[in-house]
Formats: C-alpha cells, structure tokens, sequence
C-alpha cells in the first residue's frame, strides 16, 4: 500500500509585497539606462522622451496585470526596441505634418452636437455624446488631455502654452494631434450608431 501523497503547499500571500513599490524601485533604477538607449536610436530628443514615457506608463499598466512580468529590465528594452521601430515605422507612413499651421484638421476635433432645443432624440444624442467624450478625454495620457482642454476648452494659444511651461511647440502640437485622433476613434461609433 503507497503512503498518503501530501498535501500540496499552499503559499501564503507575501504581507510585505508591495507592487507599487517594486513599481517605483524598477523605473528608478530602470529609467537612466533606458532613456540613455532609446536617446541613442532616437535623433530627436522630444520623440526620445516620448517614447521613455509611453514604455514607462505600458510598464506600470502591465505590472499590474495578474501576469507578472518576470524579468522587468529585459521586458522594458524589448518594448523600447519596439516602441522605436514603431515610431520609424509611422514617420515613413505618415505625411510630414506641418506645425506651422495650428489650425491643421488634425488637431481639431469638429466635434458635432446635436441641438440641446432638437427634442427628446437630440437631447440623448447630445448626453451619450459628451458622456463618452468626458470618458474619452479620462483615458488620455495626462498631458495630452491638459494641452487639448488647454487649447479646446479655455482657448489657449500653443505659443502660450509652451511659453509657459517651456514644452517646445512641436510637442505641443503632437500631443493635441494624438488626443483628437483618440477622441475621434472613441466618439466615431457613437456617429455611426447614431446614423443609423
């Protein structure tokens, strides 16, 4: 007769394990070697910073998934390398965008409401309408939703704006671009349920 098998160990969960302090530690220590390589691959330093941003924010939202991440250095360079090539990628594809011209279609948003007065219909279409662009604009990337409120809603110059803060106005411009290009894939099915 076999012996009894054991029962299998059950770890308890670690009481000092503090993920949003492994967090903070990791993009410390992290961060200098990081930004140092992207900086090398990367001529421009706006678009080095951008990337060491966005790499930086894709790793805080990972490791928060159930999933760890088990070696976070290698995983940090590998979606550096990525975000890199990504943005070649893009600036071949894409047409050079002219930031002489503020007013560019690309950094407006034309955001159509239907008439509060239009009745029962209009009125919901209306609320459903700025309800998801309220949610929109809470998704966006911190200063990508402070430069398009800045410039949409209180009226703000981009020249101001980077006299003030000292953002150069290129910067500026992009971040407003990649915020309506968001807000406007987020409110387009809402148009298109609308249409129908």
């Amino acid at each position: 007769m076999d012996p009894p098998t054991p029962p299998a160990l059950v770890t308890a969960p670690d009481p000092d394990h503090d993920p949003e302090q492994e967090i903070t530690a990791t993009v410390r220590r992290e961060s200098g070697r990081l930004g140092d390589f992207i900086r090398r691959r990367v001529a421009d330093p706006t678009d080095a910073e951008d990337i060491l941003q966005d790499v930086l924010e894709e790793f805080v939202e990972a490791y928060r998934l159930p999933s760890a991440i088990e070696q976070a250095s290698a995983w940090l360079f590998q979606v550096a390398r990525n975000r890199i090539v990504d943005r070649f990628r893009k600036k071949r594809e894409e047409p050079l965008y002219d930031s002489s011209d503020p007013d560019d279609e690309d950094t407006r948003l034309d955001l159509a409401l239907p008439d509060p007065g239009g009745g029962p219909e209009a009125a919901y279409a209306r609320s459903v309408l700025l309800d998801t662009l309220q949610q929109a604009l809470d998704e966006l990337p911190a200063n990508q939703r402070e430069v398009f409120i800045a410039h949409e809603l209180d009226g703000r110059s981009f020249k101001d704006m980077a006299a003030d803060t000292g953002v150069p106005l290129n910067t500026l411009l992009a971040r407003k671009r990649y915020a309506v290009l968001y807000l406007r894939a987020q409110l387009q099915p809402i148009y298109d349920e609308l249409e129908d």
